[in-house]
């Protein structure tokens, strides 16, 4: 199994379509795929959320990607959501005890098992009371971490202050311009794909 953490220089950078399309590519290469979004807030009757759009492409249950009781209809950070609808602070020792106990079995499938958990807002946005996507990413140890960025003005800046951030991790850097026609997707070994990646 290889366990990927997909985070962004900053929210509505493509995390999740960046996430949609790895696990689109990895499944064409023959992997057997799966995602997970260990908390989500949202604005609700704006369309699909994370966990609802990464469900459609790995065959899961919105709900076994996002747990229904770490879905919170408040479009703010999430510990600030749970906050703000009353309900119980957590941890990210909790966040990291659901997505081990709930990762998938073994594939069947010819290219392995490509995981892919992914934060929420920036590597330091709030991911629970006590943590963040940093912190999610020490307690699950992943093969890798991706950072997805818009590939405008400021973005060097922003991806080289988040690489600092990470610096403990196998960093992927995935450039996302929202334009199909010039979006490069490069294959690795493990059957995940990044999109304009470079490796720091």
């Amino acid at each position: 199994m290889t366990l990927t953490v997909v985070t962004g220089t900053g929210t509505e950078v493509g995390k999740t379509w960046f996430g949609a399309a790895t696990l689109r590519a990895a499944a064409a290469a023959g992997a057997g795929v799966a995602a997970r979004k260990p908390v989500e807030s949202f604005a609700p009757g704006e369309g699909q959320t994370d966990s609802e759009a990464l469900a459609s492409v790995t065959g899961e249950d919105p709900l076994r990607v996002c747990p229904a009781h770490r879905r919170f209809p408040v479009a703010m950070a999430p510990p600030m959501a749970a906050a703000a609808l009353g309900l119980p602070a957590f941890t990210i020792a909790e966040l990291a005890g659901e997505v081990r106990a709930h990762l998938p079995g073994p594939a069947g499938a010819s290219g392995g098992l490509l995981v892919l958990v992914e934060g929420a807002g920036g590597p330091r946005s709030p991911l629970a009371d006590d943590g963040d996507t940093v912190d999610l990413a020490g307690a699950l140890r992943p093969d890798a971490v991706v950072l997805v960025a818009d590939a405008g003005l400021g973005t060097i800046n922003a991806v080289r202050l988040c690489a600092g951030a990470l610096a403990d991790h196998r960093l992927i850097v995935a450039l996302n311009r929202f334009d199909p026609p010039t979006t490069c997707i490069t294959s690795t070994s493990h059957g995940s794909a990044t999109a304009r990646a470079c490796r720091w």
